[in-house]
C-alpha cells in the first residue's frame, strides 16, 4: 500500500520542481567558473600556450587590495553604504507601487509596464553616471527649483510635521535619488504584485464588515501578508545592486583592461565575503517579524 504524501510533504516537492532549473543552470554553468574564480584569487594567472599556468601566492592579492590597492577600501565602503541606504528605499517605493498598481483603474496594464520598462532596459546606455545626468535633465524639464517641491521646503515641511532630523535627511536624500530608486524596484515591484494578488479577497470582506479602514486593512492584513516577500526583496536587492555599483566597474577594468585576472577575482570573493555577511544579518533581523500564513 503506498504512502500518501502530506500536504507539507507535496510543498517541499513543489519547491524542489521550481528551483530545479536554478539548480541544473547553477551546476553546469556557473559552478565551474565560481570555482575557477576562487583559485584565480589565490594564485598567480599567467597566459601560456597552453592555456593559463597558476603559481600558488597564498593570501597576497587579497593583502594587495586591502592594503596596496589605491581606491579598493573606498569603493567597497562606498558600494556598502549606497546598498544599505538603497534598501529600505527601493524596497518602500516597491510596496508603494505594487499597492497602487493592484487597484483596478483604466490603464493598469500600461501602468505596470511604464514600472518595469526600466528592468527591460537595463543596458549599458543607463549606467549610474547617466542617471544622474538624466536627473539634471528632468529638474531642467520641470522647470528647476521654483516649479516644484524645493528640497529645503520639503525638509521644512518633514520637521514641522515632527519627523526626526536623520529620518528627513533619509526622505530628502531618497527624493534626490528617485531615479534611481525607480529604475532599482522593477523586479521587486513584480514580486509585490504577485503576492498581493495572491491575498484572500474573503479577509478584506470580512474587515469591511467589521468596518475597518483601508488604512487599517493595509497594516493588518495586507503588510503581514507580504511579508515573506518583504525578505525575498531585500535579498535581491543585495544581490542586485552588484551590476550597477561602482564596485563591479572596478571589477571589470580589472579583469579585462588591466587584465589582472587574479586581483579581480580577489576583489570580486572579497566583496562576496561582504555581501554574504550583510545578507545573513538582515535575514536574521527582518525573518524574526515574517508572518506566514498557512
Amino acid at each position: 500500500m503506498k504512502k500518501k504524501l502530506t500536504l507539507s510533504q507535496k510543498k517541499s516537492l513543489l519547491g524542489v520542481l521550481f528551483i530545479g532549473p536554478w539548480f541544473l543552470g547553477f551546476v553546469f554553468l556557473f559552478a565551474v567558473p565560481l570555482y575557477e574564480s576562487l583559485v584565480y584569487s589565490f594564485n598567480h594567472l599567467t597566459v601560456a600556450m597552453s592555456g593559463f599556468d597558476t603559481k600558488f601566492a597564498g593570501l597576497q592579492f587579497y593583502k594587495e587590495i586591502f592594503y596596496k590597492h589605491p581606491t579598493f577600501n573606498r569603493v567597497l565602503l562606498d558600494a556598502v553604504a549606497d546598498l544599505l541606504i538603497n534598501i529600505p528605499s527601493i524596497v518602500v517605493f516597491s510596496l508603494f507601487a505594487a499597492t497602487l498598481l493592484n487597484q483596478k483603474f483604466r490603464g493598469r496594464v500600461l501602468a505596470r509596464a511604464i514600472f518595469f520598462l526600466p528592468v527591460l532596459l537595463a543596458t549599458n546606455l543607463l549606467s549610474i553616471e547617466q542617471s544622474s545626468n538624466l536627473a539634471e535633465v528632468a529638474q531642467t524639464v520641470t522647470g528647476g527649483g521654483d516649479a516644484g517641491l524645493k528640497s529645503s521646503e520639503l525638509e521644512a515641511l518633514l520637521l514641522q510635521s515632527g519627523f526626526g532630523s536623520g529620518l528627513t535627511m533619509y526622505i530628502t536624500g531618497s527624493v534626490n535619488r528617485i531615479y534611481e530608486i525607480i529604475s532599482h524596484s522593477g523586479v521587486q515591484i513584480l514580486i509585490f504584485l504577485a503576492g498581493l494578488q495572491s491575498v484572500p479577497p474573503a479577509l478584506y470582506e470580512a474587515a469591511k464588515i467589521e468596518g475597518t479602514t483601508g488604512y487599517e486593512a493595509f497594516w493588518k492584513i495586507t503588510f503581514p501578508m507580504v511579508s515573506p516577500l518583504i525578505l525575498t526583496n531585500i535579498v535581491y536587492t543585495v544581490i542586485d545592486s552588484y551590476n550597477y555599483n561602482k564596485l563591479s566597474v572596478l571589477i571589470n577594468d580589472t579583469a579585462f583592461k588591466a587584465l589582472n585576472f587574479s586581483l579581480s577575482a580577489a576583489m570580486s570573493w572579497a566583496y562576496f565575503a561582504v555581501a554574504s555577511i550583510i545578507l545573513l544579518i538582515l535575514v536574521r533581523l527582518v525573518s524574526r517579524k515574517v508572518f506566514y500564513f498557512d
